[in-house]
């Protein structure tokens, strides 16, 4: 059959590996699943940007994680086989597919199969050994583990939008010490004395406060903390920059709770001292990470087999 397809827009989803993986093993050989995944980039036309879209924890790439899942559904469905770690290839049952295939193989289709079907369709609790989950047919075409990963993007970003509204109306010393408990949490300021000390405002020349970059003040980071309603234009940051200058300072850290120009951009990229800009959006994610003005609610432990574990020895 004809690795030739239609060019594709963005990452298909993993149904649509399906047939493709098939393809890729049907000849009879056994490959790894990099070989495979490259035959089904080609097969579906996945353009290299979309090759390097990551799923939002980074972890992989969407295309390798929707491989992966194309490969659990299809060697549930007794389709392919596991040869060695890592390498598979194909059934007699997957050849004859290949060779007379369905007007769409999907998860409808794979349901047709007993094997897929009382795996896929198993109620959540223990069956013999085994833990089964159940399954929807009618899901969209986005595995689990993106689904999940999404719905925690989603909730992040909107207490990020929370935490940017609550900034907005706090008391400007109740906002520096904010910044305060932020570097700190970053590992700056040595102790939580000296982070209180040194980050006080000074008024001086533009510049909010110092603090230390490391345990023992080897250098220090020059800090300016503005509440802005309006963008911060590149005036601004070059005032920043001459603070520094004239006080012989070669790092800063400029941070506001709206955004920066992409002149304030490009002049701080530009200039010889190292400039810091972190805009509303970017603060608001710093406080999520590092645990400031935010509390956890919930902890959901997602895991893998570890593989390691059940290799001989």
């Amino acid at each position: 059959m004809s690795l030739v397809r239609a060019i594709h827009m963005a990452v298909p989803g993993f149904q649509e590996m399906f047939l493709p993986f098939l393809i890729a093993l049907a000849d009879g050989e056994e490959r790894h699943m990099s070989v495979i995944q490259k035959t089904i980039e080609d097969y579906l036309r996945i353009s290299d940007e979309d090759k390097a879209e990551m799923i939002p924890s980074g972890q992989s790439s969407k295309v390798a994680n929707r491989v992966g899942w194309a490969r659990t559904h299809l060697n549930k469905a007794g389709l392919i086989r596991k040869a060695a770690w890592g390498v598979y290839g194909i059934t007699e049952q997957g050849v004859n597919l290949v060779r007379n295939p369905p007007e769409k193989v999907d998860l409808k289709f794979l349901d047709t199969i007993p094997e897929h079907q009382t795996w896929f369709h198993a109620p959540p609790k223990a069956v013999g050994s085994k833990i089964q989950v159940q399954g929807n047919v009618d899901s969209e075409d986005t595995p689990p583990n993106e689904r999940i990963e999404e719905a925690f993007e989603e909730l992040n970003n909107s207490l990020a939008n929370s935490l940017l509204s609550a900034m907005a109306i706090m008391e400007p010393g109740r906002f520096e010490q904010l910044v305060i408990d932020l570097l700190f949490a970053m590992g700056y300021g040595g102790s939580r004395e000296e982070a209180a000390r040194v980050t006080q405002r000074s008024n001086d020349e533009g510049i909010d406060g110092v603090i230390n970059e490391d345990r023992l003040g080897l250098d220090v980071i020059y800090v300016q903390a503005k509440r802005w309603k309006g963008g911060v234009g590149r005036p601004e940051i070059q005032s920043f920059v001459g603070a520094l200058a004239g006080k012989q300072a070669h790092k800063g850290v400029f941070i506001t709770t709206s955004s920066f120009s992409q002149t304030a951009v490009d002049y701080a990229a530009a200039v010889p001292q190292k400039v810091i800009l972190i805009d509303g959006p970017r603060l608001a994610n710093l406080m999520i990470e590092y645990g400031i003005g935010v509390t956890t609610i919930q902890t959901i432990a997602i895991k893998r087999i570890d593989s390691d574990y059940f290799e001989e020895v």
